[in-house]
């Protein structure tokens, strides 16, 4: 085992080079394997949603207040944990199943289409019920007529942004991912600006939620049908397609859902805890760092697209991932280390103060988080979900449990240490098991 992983990373450093030193002729072999290909569609659609909201925040803090930056980062990953809630695991079904579907291909997609926005509607207005018992902090919302229909209907968008993306992927279709990232991330700097002298909170959430809203519409009305030849968007729920996927969807469903909480509940934890000036600057730091965790779900979503149009050739694809995702990584680790704090006086002094050594703890867990994204994508393909269910169980629990106790003794910087001692307990648990095999 030892020796298979010094071998590896020779071969990622001598592949490594060879793109330095030849980077024409090592893009051009790139592209032409799909698993690559449509990986670095993925990632670069990630990283464009990330790179903008990389600005997209630095302008928010320039031009609202840091209360309103703290109470919209919250709203919208309240938006992202009942966008979660609402796939019911049929996000990763259509990946699954979709690549050998034949006629079914449409009634499938409209299927998880309709069942995913009725589950987003009921789900928000349960949500904003109980705000008193779950989130106090955003009670603002109930408050204001237009913010809570906003809430519900960009919830009901959002949750229709993660189907339409995960159709491109399993059609292996990846660049249509990357016109769709384009059109969210630039569309919604124009609102943005254009809200900032009337509203407080409401002009950020709003600026996320229009252009989450041209970008699913331009995806469904035109990307979509150039996918899938002949798709008509039409809401309907075929109860055959859906008993079809309905047992690798529920395992996938609890995973997600249990892998995902710490991203979406961090947030809410911290403001309420902390509150909304200290969640300003855990959440820049934290959406810096996922910059770097765009690789491996990028390349591990490729993967599971791959695997299920190929299984046979599915161990020779994982390590493939493996070296793609360090290639990228380790050198982009490197330089959060060195420039994470003048990254963060984009911001402002004050997030530079506050946020760095969370973004260093943060940038060090990408690399445990990088094996559990690739082994969980593996395990997809085989259809064997117990393990992934139960590790990303162990995860959650560590991520949250440890953050509840280290917030407040250590600040935000108690959030990065959880994720990192999270991630790493997962990742040791996979390596333990294939030596244990071994």
């Amino acid at each position: 085992m030892l020796k298979g992983i010094i071998s590896l990373f020779k071969s990622v450093f001598l592949d490594a080079f060879r793109l330095a030193r030849y980077p024409r002729e090592g893009l051009k072999s790139l592209y032409g394997v799909s698993l690559y290909r449509n990986a670095v569609y993925l990632m670069l659609s990630s990283a464009v949603g990330a790179a903008t909201g990389f600005f997209f925040w630095m302008v928010a803090a320039r031009l609202y207040p840091v209360e309103g930056v703290g109470l919209a980062s919250a709203a919208i990953s309240a938006v992202g944990l009942l966008a979660l809630l609402s796939t019911l695991g049929l996000d990763y079904g259509l990946i699954r199943f979709l690549p050998n579907s034949g006629e079914k291909a449409n009634k499938i997609i409209n299927s998880c289409f309709t069942i995913g926005g009725i589950a987003a509607i009921a789900l928000s207005l349960i949500f904003l019920a109980g705000l008193p018992f779950w989130s106090p902090a955003l009670l603002s919302i109930r408050g204001h007529p237009v913010f809570f229909a906003a809430f519900v209907i960009f919830t009901a968008i959002i949750t229709l942004q993660s189907f339409t993306r995960q159709t491109f992927v399993a059609e292996r279709k990846a660049e249509f991912a990357l016109w769709q990232g384009l059109i969210f991330g630039l569309l919604r700097f124009i609102p943005l600006v254009a809200l900032a002298s009337f509203f407080h909170t409401f002009g950020i959430f709003a600026s996320w939620g229009v252009a989450s809203s041209v970008a699913v519409a331009t995806s469904i009305f035109l990307f979509i049908p150039r996918a899938q030849t002949g798709y008509f968007p039409f809401p309907v729920v075929k109860k055959e397609v859906v008993n079809e996927m309905a047992h690798f969807s529920a395992a996938n469903y609890i995973a997600t859902l249990i892998g995902g909480m710490p991203h979406f509940i961090l947030p809410l934890m911290v403001i309420n805890l902390l509150g909304a000036e200290q969640n300003a600057y855990f959440y820049i730091g934290y959406a810096i760092a996922n910059i770097l965790l765009t690789v491996p779900i990028a390349a591990s979503f490729s993967l599971f697209a791959e695997g299920s149009c190929d299984e046979e050739s599915l161990a020779r694809n994982v390590a493939r991932t493996l070296k793609l995702v360090l290639v990228i990584l380790i050198p982009a680790i490197v330089i959060i280390f060195v420039l994470g704090d003048k990254i963060l006086l984009l911001f402002g002094e004050a997030y530079s103060e506050n946020a760095t050594r969370l973004l260093w703890c943060l940038a060090l867990s990408a690399f445990p988080a990088s094996i559990n994204s690739i082994y969980f994508s593996k395990k997809r393909v085989e259809k064997r979900m117990r393990s992934v269910v139960i590790l990303n169980v162990i995860a959650a629990v560590a991520i949250l449990g440890l953050s509840y106790f280290l917030l407040p003794t250590m600040g935000i910087v108690g959030a990065g240490v959880a994720c990192l001692i999270g991630r790493g307990l997962v990742s040791l648990g996979i390596v333990g098991s294939l030596l244990h095999r071994r």
